[in-house]
């Protein structure tokens, strides 16, 4: 483990759960050949170490290894690209040194390829039509969890679908993906009115409480 671990990066971190996974991370990179080098949620989420750490009779594995993930970015520790593998969403993470930003760089300009992985277009969003907010997550950011899937549903229900298209894109912009700085735009706008001077009460939305239930995330949603 570098020195730099425990000066710097392990302070950072109160949560077992984030350590465990960093740590976890450090050593799968350590082992790693080939260029370039990144782990994906998918590898992690499978990863016996992993699993055998997180395991907890309150929170699923999954759950608890996407927190541990999004704190670790919020804490300058990791950087997250979303990615296609075969075709199937995933999530890749760097650690965040020059290095490895370079890296990112030049697999976002197209300079760099990986075999049978592809940048998810988030850039797209701003030409795209209108998605749900389950969607609008799936494409732009990652994979769902249960828990999750009920914040988004509280966020969809509370504000005006077209804050929560701009969120996304806020976001995207500032290469912050995670729902956690999503709903914090959202929660300012509603907090000091958006900046077209619109508040949350200025938007009458019809609800449909069973929109999402007879979707395929009813299964991730509650009534």
């Amino acid at each position: 483990m570098p020195n730099i671990f425990y000066s710097e990066v392990l302070p950072l971190m109160e949560n077992p759960a984030e350590i465990k996974v960093v740590m976890q991370i450090l050593f799968l990179l350590s082992r790693r050949r080939g260029y370039p080098k990144f782990v994906t949620f998918r590898e992690l989420s499978n990863d016996p170490v992993v699993i055998k750490g997180l395991q907890s009779q309150s929170t699923a594995v999954d759950e608890l290894l996407k927190q541990s993930l999004d704190s670790a970015i919020q804490h300058g520790i990791l950087v997250h690209v979303p990615i296609s593998n075969n075709n199937i969403p995933d999530e890749a993470y760097f650690i965040n040194n020059q290095n490895d930003k370079e890296t990112i760089a030049r697999i976002l300009s197209g300079a760099l390829k990986i075999p049978e992985v592809k940048i998810r277009e988030v850039e797209a969003l701003a030409t795209m039509e209108p998605l749900d907010i389950y969607n609008l997550y799936e494409q732009n950011i990652g994979m769902l969890t249960p828990i999750l899937a009920e914040e988004l549903q509280e966020a969809e229900q509370r504000y005006p679908a077209d804050w929560i298209q701009e969120a996304f894109k806020e976001a995207i912009r500032a290469n912050v993906r995670n729902w956690r700085y999503i709903n914090g735009i959202l929660k300012r706008w509603e907090r000091e009115g958006k900046k077209d001077g619109r508040y949350v009460g200025d938007s009458k939305k019809e609800r449909d409480p069973d929109k999402y239930i007879r979707g395929k995330y009813g299964h991730m949603v509650r009534r």
